[in-house]
Parts: structure tokens; C-alpha cells; sequence
């Protein structure tokens, strides 16, 4: 018995280690999007390690087969972010990598909110607020006609000042989704400013958790507290919301936990000092 728990707690290494190692590949990947085209790259960094951590470990899916019936759904509400789905869809083998240079040219299928014509897009999104709205439709769905499908929603914190993020709250918990997740980025930026200052979130949890949701917190850069709070979300019994503490910016120190990203493109000067150090935290690691 003992081995087998060996067995499994090396298998479990291995994968964290195989997902770390995409992750810096994807952030490389993200940065050089950056540099050829203005993108939301802070809130796409924030946001990577929670994305590419479902894709790459927990969700049931089929990037040969995008629409596969029985898949897992993700739906990125923070619509701005589509720089970080992009670069992960790629890395999993939705399309290939060469196409994240048509990042939001004219005729490209990456445009700068998901689109539909993006293999692996599961949504549209852009439109703050909507995308937990869509989440239920699409758990709903799938617990009426007998799937094992879930349904994972990523909304930015700035985004819960949107009256509708409220009204479908209530309306998960009352449909008994317990196959729906909710993910708050929370970087605790927006647009203008600090989340705290342009409207007052805290106390967070307990508001979630006032509207009947199963509420975890976690560091969302660290893909092993990640996976331990998604593999309570199975086994939970009601919708389940994680807010995700995170940094904009993250991995990029002249950009990390400010707004200087929000909107982006890199000098040349940037983008050296960018992969520079990402090059150097991937020796260390």
C-alpha cells in the first residue's frame, strides 16, 4: 500500500514539474505577443498560472477534437486576458504557435477578447460580468442531458463590480451547480486603480460565502495549492468559488503588482529585460 502512495506522490511531482516547465514556455510565448502588438499583458500574467493549470492538468479535454461533447468548458469573463488563453490554447496544441504573431490583425482568429473561430474558445467574452452568467447555462446543460462535463469560469476582481456577477451568484446556488467554479483573479487592480479604491471588495470571501457558495483562497502562482483547491472543487456539493491571490504582472518585476501593464507594448529595450528574466528564473528553478 505504502508504494502505491509512493507511486502516486511521484507521478503527481512529475506532472507539477511538467506544468511549471509549460508555464515558463507560455510566459515566453506571452511576452513575445507583447512585443509586436499593445495587450492586457499584467492581467494575462496574473491570471496564467490558473489557466494553463486547468488545461494542462485538470480539465477533460480534446484539442484534436475542440468540440467535443463531453469536454470541460472554461469561459474567461475577463475577457482582456485572451492573450493568456491564446498562448495556452497554443501551447496545448489548439492551433499552432506561429499564429499568436496574427494576435488582433485584421482577418486574424485572435482577436483581442476570445472569439469564437478560435479553436478552444469556449465563449465570447469582453463584456464584464456575463461570463458567470453564461457558466450556469452551460452547467445547467450539461447536468440536464446526464454529462460529466464542468464548467470553469475566470472573472477578474475589478470585474464584481458588475451588478449581473451578483444576480448569477444567487442563481447558481439556487440550480444546486455543483459542477460550476468560479475563479477571482484577484491582483487587486482595475482600469483606474487599486480594486480598493475604485469600489471596495472586502470582506470578499464572506460575501461569496453569504450567497451559498463553497469559498477557498489561494495563492494563484502556485500550481500545487491550485490543484489542491480544484481537487476539492469535485468533490464539493454546491457551486465552489476560488479567489485567486495573484500579481499583475507576475514574473516581470519592472511590471509586477502595478498598472504600467494594463495595456502594453513592449519597447525593445522591455522585451529584452522581459525574457532576460524570465530566462534567468527558469535556470534557477
Amino acid at each position: 500500500m505504502s508504494g502505491t502512495i509512493e507511486l502516486a506522490d511521484l507521478k503527481h511531482a512529475t506532472d507539477v514539474q511538467k506544468l511549471k516547465e509549460r508555464i515558463r514556455q507560455v510566459q515566453r510565448s506571452l511576452v513575445e505577443m507583447t512585443s509586436a502588438m499593445g495587450v492586457h499583458l499584467g492581467s494575462s500574467l496574473s491570471c496564467l498560472e490558473v489557466i494553463a493549470t486547468l488545461y494542462f492538468l485538470k480539465m477533460r479535454h480534446a484539442p484534436h477534437r475542440p468540440q467535443w461533447r463531453e469536454r470541460d468548458r472554461f469561459i474567461l469573463s475577463k475577457g482582456h486576458a485572451a492573450p493568456a488563453l491564446y498562448a495556452v490554447l497554443a501551447e496545448a496544441g489548439y492551433f499552432p504557435k506561429e499564429e499568436l504573431r496574427t494576435l488582433k490583425r485584421i482577418g486574424s482568429r485572435l482577436q483581442g477578447h476570445p472569439d469564437l473561430r478560435a479553436p478552444g474558445v469556449d465563449a465570447p467574452s469582453g463584456s464584464l460580468g456575463q461570463g458567470i452568467s453564461i457558466g450556469i447555462g452551460m452547467a445547467l446543460a450539461a447536468k440536464m442531458r446526464g454529462s460529466r462535463s464542468r464548467v470553469y469560469v475566470l472573472a477578474g476582481d475589478g470585474e464584481c463590480d458588475e451588478g449581473q456577477v451578483w444576480e448569477s451568484l444567487m442563481t447558481a446556488v439556487h440550480l444546486r451547480l455543483d459542477n460550476l467554479v468560479l475563479i477571482i483573479d484577484r491582483n487587486g487592480w482595475q482600469l483606474d486603480d487599486r480594486t480598493e479604491e475604485v469600489k471596495r471588495k472586502v470582506p470578499l470571501r464572506s460575501k461569496l460565502e453569504s450567497f451559498g457558495w463553497e469559498t477557498y483562497s489561494v495563492n494563484g502562482h502556485d500550481v500545487e495549492k491550485i490543484v489542491e483547491v480544484l481537487d476539492a472543487a469535485e468533490r464539493a456539493e454546491r457551486p465552489v468559488a476560488i479567489i485567486a491571490h495573484t500579481k499583475k504582472g507576475k514574473g516581470i518585476s519592472f511590471l509586477e503588482d502595478s498598472n504600467k501593464g494594463h495595456k502594453l507594448k513592449l519597447s525593445e529595450e522591455e522585451y529584452l529585460a522581459a525574457i532576460k528574466e524570465l530566462e534567468m528564473t527558469a535556470k534557477c528553478a
